[in-house]
């Protein structure tokens, strides 16, 4: 059967990372003069997530899973569903009261985003830190919340965001506050690495999938 991406990484409770790396990658430009010090600043739109995995030391049957996935993307090919494990629960009332939370209005762009069919009159819904993913398969998009967010008395919320929409997202694509994810491709080939006792390590980095 033909494999379609993009794939979701193993689930296995033994087999959560042991460390990860996530950042935001931004294009900025910046001069300085050499006379008086003065500093301009440019943003440029490019920005991006980043992430470097290591996985706990695993057995043969758990690894191989992990080991399989990550081969079958071959290399920077294929696409990946990843997300910041310990963001995987919001701590704001969303993690309880999520309702269905929608994009409310189309032609949304930067680093507000208006969203509605949420729990109404929650008091930090999502809190500062927490992460949702708009839209789901090859096209959804990861997002950080960067300030508390409360929902009105008819479930409307103003989010602010990081990185900033890429594209504007359709009127009433999906909000998914439980588990988000991002999608990601390899940077470059994985490795891992077995011992005299089968007991194997992995590591891999990933950049997210921009089109």
């Amino acid at each position: 059967m033909a494999i379609t991406y993009p794939l979701t990484l193993p689930t296995d409770a033994t087999a959560q990372p042991v460390s990860t790396t996530f950042r935001i990658v931004r294009i900025i430009a910046k001069t300085e003069s050499a006379f008086t010090g003065t500093q301009q600043v440019y943003q440029y739109p490019g920005e991006w997530w980043e992430a470097e995995v290591t996985l706990p030391p695993m057995k043969h049957a758990v690894a191989r899973e992990w080991v399989s996935v990550l081969t079958a993307l071959r290399g920077c090919v294929g696409q990946m569903l990843l997300g910041d494990w310990d963001g995987r629960t919001a701590r704001g009332t969303a993690s309880t009261s999520a309702g269905t939370p929608l994009v409310n209005g189309a032609s949304q762009t930067g680093n507000s985003l208006v969203i509605d069919g949420a729990t109404a009159s929650q008091t930090g819904y999502l809190k500062k830190g927490d992460y949702i993913q708009i839209g789901s398969g090859l096209t959804q998009r990861l997002h950080m919340v960067v300030e508390d967010a409360n929902t009105d008395g008819s479930g409307n919320a103003t989010l602010s965001i990081e990185p900033a929409l890429r594209t504007s997202p359709d009127n009433n694509a999906a909000i998914t506050v439980s588990n988000p994810k991002g999608v990601f491709r390899l940077e470059g080939d994985f490795e891992w690495s077995t011992d005299a006792i089968s007991t194997y390590g992995i590591t891999f980095a990933v950049k997210e999938y921009l089109t």
